[in-house]
Order: C-alpha cells, then structure tokens, then sequence
C-alpha cells in the first residue's frame, strides 16, 4: 500500500513553475503523515478540476463532483461514515461563487468535515477571470476596466455564521500551514481553511512577494482569543498593509453527527436495513 509520504507516488503535475499549488500539496502531505493518516482513512472531495486538482496527485480516495459542489457531498460521506476523514477542497471561486450557498449551511450546520481554499483570487483553471475574492479593479482580459465588485470576506462570513474553526494559511509558509491543516482536521466540526496562494500566471498582483511583506501571524499576537467572536470580527475584516493568518476564529458547539440520535451508536455505514422496512418505504412511494 502506498502512504500519502511515500517517494514511490510521482504523478506527473500539470502546474505552472513556482505555482503556490505545490506548496500546498506539499502541507497536506506533510499534515497526513504527521497525524498517521492512511489513505483509505482519508477521503477528498473536490469540484471537477478545482483546487487545480490537487486531490488527483495524492495517493487517497476521491470523489469529483460538480463544479461549486464539493461540501454537499463531503457532508454526505461524513454522516454515512463518521470514521472517515473528509476533506473538501476547492479554489476560491469554486467554494464562494458556485458554492457559496453550500458553503453557508455547512457552516450553520458545523458539519465535521474540513474545507481547504486555495484563494489566488482569480480563475486560474479557466485562464484568468476576476474570482469573488479579485479586488475591486482588478483587471482581466475579460474584465478590462476591472472589475466592479467588492472583494467577498469569506473569514468575516464564516465568524458571522460562527463556524466551528476558521483560519488562513499562506502557501509560502509550508510549516505554519501544516499545521493549520493538522488542526482543521482535528477539529470537531466544521472547519474552514482560506489559503492565500499566489497564482504566477494570471495574477501578477497578489504576488509571493506581494504576500510576504504583509501577512503576519497571529500566534505571535500577545493576548489575541479565537473564541472572543468580536476580535475574531475584526481581524477578519483586516486586510491590506497588513494580513493575520493563523486561527482567525474558534468554536466548540457540537458537530452535526453528534447532534442526530441515529448515529450515535454506530456509523450509517453500519447500520443495517432491515428489508421488511425497505420494502414498505419503496410502497409508500409507488
């Protein structure tokens, strides 16, 4: 069996040079092997193509689904089996465009699954469109005059819907983002990770170095209380000259599954169907 550290997995990448993707990738591998994670206990849910297709390049089970859908899906094989590692992954306009409203009851319901972003605030995949994370003005070359809409917040979204965790990570700092991953897993409930990954190609704003000279981390931030909702407000809405990263906010309500009596015993997974009940369910409907 092949581990999610194991040399002899190799695909070929279909990356740009110096993309932020394979940092990534290299946090997520790094995270997996710390926390003892085996592949068949780890189960990776993605929009087709997105999170540039991450998953695709990780020795693990994956399930590709629509575009924009990935958390309806990942919360279904969470509550089917609970002893599984679900992890959604997703680009910004994956996750907050066509996801958005997934996104939002995911995070009301604090479904126990993981969201990685990969945030270049752009369309990359699709050659460069402004994403629901673009500045306002950011210019494309479908958006010549730039676009004319606000940037979406989505920390300030997910500490207003009081998301059991959320956080930013940068793809420049891979031990620092290694360990936000370990503890988006580990957390109990829904967890939100925005990574801030610069994309070479098609925005040449948002750059490493753009990035490098502004985020700071808010660890090193004396007195700073993820759970106090309204400093986690305020550092959400922080961005510009200066950019936290770290966890933004934390909660501890309980999880979805562990709030649905029918799972408390055991898994869906294995549970069996009498066929008697089976068999009146299908009557009622015919």
């Amino acid at each position: 069996m092949t581990t999610s550290h194991d040399p002899a997995f190799s695909p070929d990448i279909a990356w740009c040079p110096g993309c932020g993707n394979f940092a990534i990738r290299e946090a997520v591998r790094q995270a997996l092997e710390e926390l003892h994670l085996e592949p068949w206990q780890v189960v990776f849910v993605s929009g087709i193509g997105q999170a540039a297709k991450l998953p695709q390049y990780m020795p693990c089970n994956l399930f590709d689904v629509l575009h924009g859908r990935a958390l309806v899906t990942a919360t279904g094989v969470k509550l089917a089996n609970s002893r599984l590692t679900v992890i959604a992954e997703g680009g910004d306009a994956d996750m907050y465009a066509e996801g958005a409203n997934h996104l939002m009851h995911a995070m009301r319901k604090n479904v126990n699954i993981t969201c990685l972003v990969h945030n270049n605030q752009v369309f990359g995949l699709t050659k460069g469109q402004f994403s629901p994370t673009s500045e306002s003005g950011f210019r494309t070359g479908t958006s010549p005059q730039g676009s004319a809409e606000p940037a979406f917040n989505p920390l300030a979204f997910g500490v207003a819907l009081e998301a059991g965790l959320v956080a930013r990570g940068f793809a420049g700092d891979i031990p620092r983002l290694k360990e936000l991953i370990i503890a988006a897993i580990r957390h109990e409930g829904f967890s939100l990770l925005d990574i801030l990954q610069p994309c070479v190609t098609f925005n040449k704003v948002n750059t490493f170095k753009w990035y490098q000279s502004r985020v700071y981390n808010l660890s090193d931030t004396p007195g700073y209380d993820p759970h106090d909702k309204a400093q986690a407000f305020a550092r959400s809405l922080e961005w510009g000259t200066r950019i936290p990263c770290g966890i933004i906010y934390r909660n501890d309500r309980p999880a979805l599954d562990r709030q649905l009596p029918q799972l408390h015993d055991q898994p869906l997974v294995d549970q069996p169907v009498p066929a008697d009940k089976f068999r009146a369910l299908i009557e009622r409907f015919r």
